[in-house]
């Protein structure tokens, strides 16, 4: 019987080096990886290709900025509750990235492992927009409260999938199984997207909230640099109060 020895691949360090997958950090590393060149091969441990770490510059790119969001809202108040604390700031903002907002491409992701696993690509398509009806939950990844028809980050990124890509077949086909069983289009938003382009990269699904999450956090660095500089956490915490009133039972 082998007993289990745990051990790590990603990194050690001793007095004199730093050892990052089998590489010197202070020779090899430093001064010749991009940081997403790097964090790929932190992460996933293989030698990165230039198509793998321009698709995932993309999508951090794509989800770094969404505008006043919650998970921006939330940084923004925390720093003016707590100045001193820019780790807190950020930690807030990323405790509100999930399933509804910026945090969904994993979920995408499964899915459409899911359907590329399959022998038939529609009838998987069918099968589970179908399942996901019947327990009245909305497909990860179509449709959008705000970017309403299609929305024009898609557009954009599609460009870096090419035609015959399975995974750009996969969206395709899910959108055109949607569209079918709802009897009207509903087309794919940014996060099926996203999530498409970083299997194209052979990023698994479960890694890719932890991508969303590395883009959301530079964002939120941003917002908390202009706050110091130009708050506007009152303004935002008086607003909240206006928009919901104290009444008495």
């Amino acid at each position: 019987m082998t007993l289990y020895k745990p051990t790590t691949r990603i990194c050690g360090a001793d007095a004199d080096t730093i050892r990052l997958r089998g590489k010197d950090l202070v020779n090899d590393v430093i001064g010749n990886y991009s940081f997403t060149g790097a964090f790929l091969l932190q992460a996933l441990g293989t030698e990165p290709s230039k198509a793998q770490i321009q698709l995932v510059d993309a999508v951090m790119v794509t989800i770094m900025e969404h505008g006043l969001m919650p998970s921006a809202v939330a940084s923004r108040l925390t720093l003016h509750g707590a100045p001193e604390s820019i780790q807190g700031a950020v930690a807030a903002g990323l405790l509100g990235v999930g399933d509804r907002y910026a945090g969904t491409a994993g979920r995408c992701g499964e899915v459409l492992e899911e359907v590329l696993a399959a022998e038939d690509l529609a009838e998987a398509c069918d099968v589970l927009v179908q399942r996901h009806r019947s327990a009245k939950l909305p497909v990860p990844g179509f449709g959008h409260p705000i970017h309403t028809g299609r929305d024009p980050r898609v557009e954009k990124l599609l460009e870096l999938l090419p035609d015959n890509s399975p995974n750009r077949r996969a969206l395709e086909a899910l959108e055109q199984a949607l569209s079918r069983a709802l009897g009207r289009p509903l087309v794919m938003n940014v996060s099926a997207m996203l999530a498409a382009l970083m299997l194209e990269a052979g990023v698994p699904s479960e890694m890719m909230r932890g991508v969303v999450l590395v883009a959301r956090c530079a964002g939120l660095v941003g917002h908390i640099l202009e706050e110091t500089h130009q708050p506007i956490g009152d303004a935002l915490w008086r607003a909240a109060e206006a928009a919901a009133p104290y009444e008495s039972d």
